[in-house]
């Protein structure tokens, strides 16, 4: 699983934070942190610490906030994705198809009104 970041990615200036190159294997280690990690312990996650993502030219950092404001940065390079428990609890649905069987499709994590999107997508793709 890879994590990178990508600039203008339409007419609008808008960003995305992509989670991208991973199989139903992945997907379902990355359900379960996002579970334990945020939705059971209440601790961030810090993606760069788990040892199936990599970081190419980006760190994200998963933090519960008290209201949803999706995914900020102060310089391109750290990010953090604030959102609140029931946010993240919905995460956990929208992984779901991709920790059940091999899937070419893509998910957008959150729906939110924010100038960077966060993408789930196997082969990179939207």
């Amino acid at each position: 699983m890879q994590l990178d970041y990508i600039e203008k990615i339409n007419e609008y200036g808008d960003a995305v934070v992509r989670l991208y190159d991973f199989d139903k294997t992945q997907a379902v280690l990355f359900r379960q942190l996002i579970q334990e990690t945020i939705i059971n312990n209440k601790n961030n996650l810090d993606l760069s610490s788990v040892k199936f993502i990599q970081s190419r030219n980006c760190n994200l950092t998963l933090r519960i906030c008290e209201e949803d404001l999706g995914i900020i940065t102060a310089d391109k390079k750290n990010f953090f994705c604030d959102l609140s428990t029931e946010s993240y609890i919905d995460m956990l649905s929208l992984l779901e198809p991709f920790c059940l069987k091999e899937t070419k499709g893509y998910q957008w994590l959150y729906d939110i009104d924010s100038p960077i999107d966060f993408l789930l997508s196997p082969a990179g793709t939207w």
